[in-house]
Protein backbone atom coordinates (compact mmCIF):
# COMPACT_ATOMS: atom_id res chain seq x y z
CA UNK A 1 0.00 0.00 0.00
CA UNK A 2 0.67 3.45 -1.19
CA UNK A 3 0.33 7.28 0.08
CA UNK A 4 -1.98 7.47 -2.99
CA UNK A 5 -3.68 4.21 -2.35
CA UNK A 6 -5.04 6.15 0.43
CA UNK A 7 -6.35 9.34 -1.24
CA UNK A 8 -9.27 9.40 -2.74
CA UNK A 9 -9.92 10.81 -6.57
CA UNK A 10 -11.90 13.77 -6.16
CA UNK A 11 -11.66 17.17 -6.51
CA UNK A 12 -10.26 19.51 -3.13
CA UNK A 13 -11.63 22.84 -2.90
CA UNK A 14 -9.31 23.73 0.26
CA UNK A 15 -8.18 27.58 -0.18
CA UNK A 16 -4.56 27.28 -1.71
CA UNK A 17 -1.83 27.19 0.34
CA UNK A 18 -4.29 26.30 3.41
CA UNK A 19 -2.76 23.84 6.32
CA UNK A 20 -4.96 20.97 6.05
CA UNK A 21 -3.45 19.88 2.38
CA UNK A 22 0.13 19.02 4.60
CA UNK A 23 -2.29 17.41 7.26
CA UNK A 24 -3.88 15.39 4.67
CA UNK A 25 -0.43 14.48 2.95
CA UNK A 26 0.97 13.45 6.59
CA UNK A 27 -2.23 11.35 7.90
CA UNK A 28 -2.27 9.71 4.16
CA UNK A 29 1.48 8.80 4.51
CA UNK A 30 1.29 7.61 8.27
CA UNK A 31 -1.61 5.49 7.20
CA UNK A 32 0.70 3.71 4.29
CA UNK A 33 3.28 3.49 6.64
CA UNK A 34 1.23 1.75 9.37
CA UNK A 35 -0.04 -0.51 6.32
CA UNK A 36 -3.38 -0.62 7.30
CA UNK A 37 -6.31 -1.99 5.26
CA UNK A 38 -8.30 0.11 3.88
CA UNK A 39 -11.77 -1.85 5.55
CA UNK A 40 -9.87 -1.68 9.07
CA UNK A 41 -10.54 2.15 9.47
CA UNK A 42 -12.93 4.77 9.42
CA UNK A 43 -12.06 8.67 9.37
CA UNK A 44 -14.80 10.93 11.09
CA UNK A 45 -14.79 14.78 10.01
CA UNK A 46 -16.75 17.66 12.09
CA UNK A 47 -17.78 20.75 10.80
CA UNK A 48 -15.07 23.38 8.96
CA UNK A 49 -12.82 23.15 6.44
CA UNK A 50 -11.62 20.05 7.96
CA UNK A 51 -14.13 18.49 8.65
CA UNK A 52 -13.82 17.77 4.46
CA UNK A 53 -10.96 15.32 5.54
CA UNK A 54 -13.23 11.95 5.22
CA UNK A 55 -14.45 13.01 1.26
CA UNK A 56 -10.15 12.89 0.50
CA UNK A 57 -9.86 9.85 1.60
CA UNK A 58 -10.27 6.33 0.13
CA UNK A 59 -11.71 4.57 3.30
CA UNK A 60 -14.50 4.50 4.95
CA UNK A 61 -15.27 7.94 6.58
CA UNK A 62 -18.12 9.34 7.93
CA UNK A 63 -19.11 13.61 7.53
CA UNK A 64 -21.09 14.22 11.05
CA UNK A 65 -22.29 16.83 12.60
CA UNK A 66 -21.03 20.05 14.26
CA UNK A 67 -19.35 19.47 17.49
CA UNK A 68 -19.95 15.89 17.49
CA UNK A 69 -17.24 14.13 15.75
CA UNK A 70 -15.72 12.34 18.87
CA UNK A 71 -19.63 10.18 20.10
CA UNK A 72 -19.97 9.38 16.35
CA UNK A 73 -16.61 7.97 16.54
CA UNK A 74 -16.73 6.72 19.94
CA UNK A 75 -20.15 5.22 19.18
CA UNK A 76 -17.86 3.13 16.34
CA UNK A 77 -14.95 2.27 18.17
CA UNK A 78 -17.44 1.00 21.35
CA UNK A 79 -19.13 -1.29 18.14
CA UNK A 80 -16.21 -2.07 16.83
CA UNK A 81 -13.19 -3.07 18.92
CA UNK A 82 -10.93 -3.88 16.08
CA UNK A 83 -11.83 -0.88 13.60
CA UNK A 84 -9.16 2.11 13.82
CA UNK A 85 -10.93 5.53 14.23
CA UNK A 86 -9.31 8.78 13.66
CA UNK A 87 -11.72 11.46 14.46
CA UNK A 88 -10.61 14.92 12.57
CA UNK A 89 -11.91 18.63 13.26
CA UNK A 90 -11.04 22.30 13.54
CA UNK A 91 -10.57 24.32 16.85
CA UNK A 92 -13.63 25.47 16.75
CA UNK A 93 -15.81 22.40 15.92
CA UNK A 94 -14.29 20.85 18.85
CA UNK A 95 -13.37 23.31 21.41
CA UNK A 96 -16.37 25.45 20.75
CA UNK A 97 -19.81 23.59 20.41
CA UNK A 98 -17.93 20.04 20.96
CA UNK A 99 -16.16 20.80 23.93
CA UNK A 100 -17.78 18.83 26.47
CA UNK A 101 -17.42 15.88 24.15
CA UNK A 102 -14.53 16.58 24.15
CA UNK A 103 -13.58 16.09 27.73
CA UNK A 104 -15.72 13.03 27.73
CA UNK A 105 -13.75 11.71 25.09
CA UNK A 106 -10.47 12.26 27.24
CA UNK A 107 -11.58 10.63 30.40
CA UNK A 108 -13.20 7.89 28.94
CA UNK A 109 -9.52 7.02 27.21
CA UNK A 110 -11.32 4.63 24.53
CA UNK A 111 -8.37 3.37 21.80
CA UNK A 112 -8.59 6.22 18.86
CA UNK A 113 -6.74 9.19 17.75
CA UNK A 114 -8.96 12.95 17.65
CA UNK A 115 -6.44 15.27 15.37
CA UNK A 116 -7.57 18.92 15.75
CA UNK A 117 -6.95 21.07 13.30
CA UNK A 118 -5.71 24.60 14.81
CA UNK A 119 -5.83 27.90 12.93
CA UNK A 120 -7.31 30.26 15.06
CA UNK A 121 -10.46 30.92 13.23
CA UNK A 122 -14.10 29.10 12.07
CA UNK A 123 -11.98 29.53 7.94
CA UNK A 124 -15.64 28.20 6.70
CA UNK A 125 -18.18 30.92 7.82
CA UNK A 126 -15.52 34.03 7.13
CA UNK A 127 -12.65 33.94 9.91
CA UNK A 128 -15.10 34.75 13.44
CA UNK A 129 -12.57 33.98 16.32
CA UNK A 130 -12.14 30.36 17.17
CA UNK A 131 -11.76 29.11 20.63
CA UNK A 132 -7.77 29.15 20.54
CA UNK A 133 -7.44 33.08 19.25
CA UNK A 134 -5.65 34.79 22.06
CA UNK A 135 -7.59 37.95 24.03
CA UNK A 136 -7.00 41.37 22.51
CA UNK A 137 -5.90 39.58 18.98
CA UNK A 138 -7.87 40.96 15.82
CA UNK A 139 -7.12 38.82 12.02
CA UNK A 140 -8.18 40.74 9.17
CA UNK A 141 -12.08 39.44 9.12
CA UNK A 142 -12.40 40.94 12.61
CA UNK A 143 -14.08 44.21 13.05
CA UNK A 144 -12.09 44.27 16.92
CA UNK A 145 -10.36 42.61 19.00
CA UNK A 146 -11.05 39.35 20.73
CA UNK A 147 -12.61 40.03 24.16
CA UNK A 148 -12.50 36.72 25.26
CA UNK A 149 -9.76 34.18 26.78
CA UNK A 150 -8.75 31.44 24.74
CA UNK A 151 -8.66 27.64 25.55
CA UNK A 152 -5.40 25.94 25.23
CA UNK A 153 -5.78 22.57 23.43
CA UNK A 154 -3.27 20.61 25.46
CA UNK A 155 -3.50 21.71 28.84
CA UNK A 156 -7.45 20.88 28.46
CA UNK A 157 -6.69 17.16 26.58
CA UNK A 158 -4.24 16.72 29.97
CA UNK A 159 -6.88 18.07 31.92
CA UNK A 160 -9.39 15.72 30.37
CA UNK A 161 -7.63 12.77 30.23
CA UNK A 162 -6.06 12.33 27.29
CA UNK A 163 -3.11 9.59 28.20
CA UNK A 164 -1.37 9.93 24.62
CA UNK A 165 -0.68 14.39 23.55
CA UNK A 166 1.29 15.81 20.94
CA UNK A 167 1.08 18.56 18.86
CA UNK A 168 2.68 19.46 15.42
CA UNK A 169 2.72 21.87 12.21
CA UNK A 170 1.09 21.56 9.00
CA UNK A 171 3.85 22.49 7.59
CA UNK A 172 6.59 19.65 8.50
CA UNK A 173 4.51 16.93 7.50
CA UNK A 174 6.89 14.83 8.01
CA UNK A 175 6.84 15.10 11.93
CA UNK A 176 3.22 15.32 12.01
CA UNK A 177 3.47 11.93 10.03
CA UNK A 178 5.65 10.33 12.69
CA UNK A 179 2.82 11.77 15.59
CA UNK A 180 -0.38 10.23 13.73
CA UNK A 181 1.62 6.87 13.71
CA UNK A 182 2.65 6.98 17.54
CA UNK A 183 -0.63 8.80 18.36
CA UNK A 184 -2.69 5.54 15.91
CA UNK A 185 -0.07 2.84 17.88
CA UNK A 186 -1.43 4.09 21.21
CA UNK A 187 -3.34 1.72 23.14
CA UNK A 188 -5.63 4.96 24.63
CA UNK A 189 -7.18 8.34 23.94
CA UNK A 190 -4.57 10.33 21.71
CA UNK A 191 -5.07 13.88 20.72
CA UNK A 192 -2.97 15.81 18.30
CA UNK A 193 -2.99 19.46 17.85
CA UNK A 194 -1.76 20.87 14.76
CA UNK A 195 -0.91 24.19 14.13
CA UNK A 196 -1.99 25.01 10.79
CA UNK A 197 -1.86 28.94 9.03
CA UNK A 198 -5.30 29.86 7.52
CA UNK A 199 -4.09 31.87 4.43
CA UNK A 200 -7.25 33.38 3.42
CA UNK A 201 -8.17 34.93 7.06
CA UNK A 202 -5.46 34.68 9.58
CA UNK A 203 -3.18 37.27 8.36
CA UNK A 204 -1.43 37.24 12.36
CA UNK A 205 -0.69 33.57 12.32
CA UNK A 206 0.57 33.46 8.59
CA UNK A 207 4.13 30.89 7.73
CA UNK A 208 6.54 34.03 8.31
CA UNK A 209 5.17 34.31 12.07
CA UNK A 210 5.87 30.63 12.32
CA UNK A 211 9.23 30.07 10.69
CA UNK A 212 10.52 33.72 10.14
CA UNK A 213 10.44 35.73 6.93
CA UNK A 214 13.99 34.38 4.90
CA UNK A 215 14.27 30.92 6.18
CA UNK A 216 12.47 27.72 6.53
CA UNK A 217 14.27 26.80 9.55
CA UNK A 218 11.79 27.46 12.36
CA UNK A 219 12.62 30.46 14.58
CA UNK A 220 9.41 29.80 17.02
CA UNK A 221 9.08 26.48 16.79
CA UNK A 222 10.85 23.29 18.03
CA UNK A 223 10.97 20.06 18.63
CA UNK A 224 10.84 19.00 22.45
CA UNK A 225 12.89 16.00 21.70
CA UNK A 226 15.43 17.87 20.66
CA UNK A 227 15.67 18.88 24.83
CA UNK A 228 16.13 15.35 25.66
CA UNK A 229 12.13 15.76 26.49
CA UNK A 230 10.67 12.69 28.18
CA UNK A 231 6.84 12.53 28.07
CA UNK A 232 6.17 8.81 29.07
CA UNK A 233 4.64 7.94 32.21
CA UNK A 234 5.20 4.25 32.89
CA UNK A 235 3.19 1.55 33.26
CA UNK A 236 4.30 0.54 36.88
CA UNK A 237 5.03 4.52 37.32
CA UNK A 238 5.06 5.38 41.24
CA UNK A 239 2.55 8.77 41.69
CA UNK A 240 5.51 11.08 42.24
CA UNK A 241 6.81 10.54 38.79
CA UNK A 242 3.05 10.44 37.67
CA UNK A 243 3.09 14.30 39.11
CA UNK A 244 6.58 14.72 37.97
CA UNK A 245 5.15 14.21 34.29
CA UNK A 246 2.26 15.96 34.87
CA UNK A 247 3.66 18.93 36.15
CA UNK A 248 6.61 19.65 33.27
CA UNK A 249 3.54 18.91 30.66
CA UNK A 250 2.06 22.07 31.94
CA UNK A 251 4.92 24.09 31.50
CA UNK A 252 5.59 22.73 27.86
CA UNK A 253 1.96 23.54 27.14
CA UNK A 254 1.92 26.71 28.15
CA UNK A 255 4.83 28.11 26.25
CA UNK A 256 3.76 30.32 23.47
CA UNK A 257 5.08 33.32 21.47
CA UNK A 258 9.03 33.30 21.18
CA UNK A 259 9.13 29.43 22.11
CA UNK A 260 6.20 26.92 20.87
CA UNK A 261 7.09 23.45 21.27
CA UNK A 262 6.40 20.16 19.24
CA UNK A 263 6.47 16.74 19.89
CA UNK A 264 4.89 14.11 22.20
CA UNK A 265 4.18 16.30 25.65
CA UNK A 266 2.05 13.42 27.30
CA UNK A 267 1.81 9.15 27.54
CA UNK A 268 0.51 7.76 30.07
CA UNK A 269 0.84 3.92 29.94
CA UNK A 270 -0.70 3.35 33.39
CA UNK A 271 -4.55 3.86 32.93
CA UNK A 272 -6.16 0.85 31.14
CA UNK A 273 -8.25 1.39 28.09
CA UNK A 274 -11.91 1.64 27.78
CA UNK A 275 -12.68 -1.62 26.29
CA UNK A 276 -10.32 -3.68 28.82
CA UNK A 277 -12.57 -2.09 31.54
CA UNK A 278 -15.80 -2.99 29.90
CA UNK A 279 -14.43 -6.75 29.33
CA UNK A 280 -13.83 -6.82 32.84
CA UNK A 281 -17.60 -6.54 33.42
CA UNK A 282 -18.92 -8.43 30.36
CA UNK A 283 -16.90 -11.36 29.19
CA UNK A 284 -18.56 -11.92 26.15
CA UNK A 285 -17.76 -8.00 24.60
CA UNK A 286 -14.39 -8.55 23.24
CA UNK A 287 -15.86 -11.77 21.12
CA UNK A 288 -18.96 -10.53 20.48
CA UNK A 289 -19.39 -6.75 20.09
CA UNK A 290 -22.03 -5.33 18.36
CA UNK A 291 -20.59 -5.15 15.34
CA UNK A 292 -20.56 -8.66 15.56
CA UNK A 293 -23.57 -9.73 17.02
CA UNK A 294 -26.25 -11.36 14.30
CA UNK A 295 -29.11 -8.85 13.34
CA UNK A 296 -30.99 -11.83 12.15
CA UNK A 297 -32.13 -14.84 13.25
CA UNK A 298 -31.97 -17.97 10.18
CA UNK A 299 -35.70 -17.37 9.83
CA UNK A 300 -34.92 -13.54 8.57
CA UNK A 301 -36.52 -12.09 11.94
CA UNK A 302 -35.06 -9.97 14.83
CA UNK A 303 -32.14 -12.08 16.57
CA UNK A 304 -32.79 -9.77 19.57
CA UNK A 305 -34.95 -10.65 22.92
CA UNK A 306 -36.84 -7.89 23.55
CA UNK A 307 -39.69 -9.01 25.33
CA UNK A 308 -37.21 -10.39 27.95
CA UNK A 309 -35.08 -6.96 27.73
CA UNK A 310 -37.76 -4.54 28.24
CA UNK A 311 -39.55 -7.14 30.79
CA UNK A 312 -35.97 -6.85 33.00
CA UNK A 313 -35.95 -3.10 33.07
CA UNK A 314 -39.55 -2.63 33.78
CA UNK A 315 -39.98 0.10 36.83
Amino acid sequence: MKQDDYAADVANDWCAGCGDFGILRALENALAALQLPLHQFAVFGGIGCSGKTPYYLNTNGIHTLHGRVLPFASGAKLANPELTVIAVGGDGDGLGIGAGHFANAGRRNLDMTYILFNNGVYGLTKGQAAPTLRQGEQTKAMVQENILSHLNPILLALTSGFTWIGRGYAYDPRHLQSLIQEAIKHCGSAFIEVLQPCPTYNDLHDKQWYVGEKTEKASRLYYLHDEDYDPCVPAAADKQLQEQKLTQCVIKAQEWGQRIPLGVFFQDLSRDEMTVKIAQHQSTYQQYPPAKQPLLDDNARNAIDWASFFTKHIL
